[in-house]
């Protein structure tokens, strides 16, 4: 499955009350693993940074002011995300942005059904806990010690190892299909053991037979293995298995 763990930094809080996306950061995952693939850009958002956003992020309206508009950049972003499913914190936020950028520019909008929201999944799996990208950093023992304040890519980046740890680890190969806080395992299909026609040769000596049945003879009649095994004890070719 290919996912998109992506995150963008806005002038403000509400995109109806005029503020833009200043920054987008999409990393790419397949099977919950990071291909090294990344996609990132600045982005002019046409008004001024207030003073409060740029404690957060650092960006400035001077730095911005030469970079391109969310219409010069939008087929690129779209290309990169395109038929994957986007993996976001605290999903309604950038969504909502996102969105609002797409309609901007009579672009068709993201649908719902594509996102994964780790916040909802964090909340789940650890209810009641702090649930920010920082707290679930320092659960995980992720390195945050350069996020000094928040950028798309860096938090991208870190955003992909809590996913994987919120999915179950790296051990974990489960797909989930997250949507407005509800999740569901994809069920996992596969044959059942099948029988052998004919069981393998045994490679045991007599010897190791005759030591074996001597030694299981010590342990008295209600050994466990005798419950478990004792099917084999009456008939040592079986153990050839």
């Amino acid at each position: 499955m290919r996912e998109i763990i992506l995150d963008t930094e806005t002038t403000g809080l509400d995109p109806f009350d005029g503020h833009r996306v200043l920054e987008i950061g999409c990393v790419e995952l397949i099977n919950c693993i990071p291909t090294g693939r990344v996609w990132h850009a600045y982005v002019n958002p046409e008004r001024e940074v207030p003073y409060g956003a740029f404690e957060v992020h650092g960006l400035s309206t001077d730095f911005l002011r030469d970079k391109p508009r969310f219409g010069e950049i939008v087929d690129d972003v779209l290309g990169f995300v395109e038929g994957a499913m986007l993996v976001m914190h605290n999903a309604a936020f950038d969504f909502g942005f996102l969105n609002s950028e797409l309609e901007r520019v009579s672009r068709p909008l993201l649908r719902w059904d594509r996102v994964v929201d780790t916040l909802a999944l964090a909340r789940r799996r650890h209810p009641g806990a702090p649930c920010s990208l920082d707290a679930l950093c320092k659960r995980y023992s992720i390195d945050i010690s350069e996020r000094d304040k928040h950028g798309a890519l860096l938090d991208c980046r870190l955003l992909a190892g809590v996913y994987v740890e919120l999915v179950g680890g790296h051990q974990a190969r489960l797909d989930f299909v997250v949507n407005g806080g509800q999740g569901g395992l994809m069920e996992m299909s596969g044959e059942g053991v099948r029988q052998r026609e004919r069981a393998l040769p045994s490679r045991l000596t007599d010897a190791e037979l005759s030591a074996h049945h001597a030694f299981v003879e010590t342990l008295g009649p209600k050994a466990l293995w005798l419950q478990h095994g004792g099917a084999q004890e009456k008939q040592p070719d079986a153990l050839a298995g």
